[in-house]
């Protein structure tokens, strides 16, 4: 993993699960970052409506590794 690398934060949302809230962040940030080499879970947090768990929240950070 020899290189320069850059994060970025981003926030994945799901009303399954925080893992699945992960799985979409990283996917849809696929779309538009090149180079993805690991994740790291900052916060978990999640929305609450009618008493009951709505969604899953995490922020993540993505690192990638820069190109020349």
């Amino acid at each position: 993993m020899s290189g320069i690398y850059k994060k970025v934060e981003i926030v994945g949302t799901s009303p399954v699960s925080f893992a699945e809230a992960v799985k979409q962040a990283v996917e849809e940030a696929g779309k538009s970052i090149r180079h993805m080499a690991w994740f790291e879970v900052v916060e978990q947090r999640g929305r609450i409506q009618d008493g009951k768990v709505a969604e899953f929240q995490v922020t993540i950070q993505i690192g990638f590794k820069l190109e020349r």
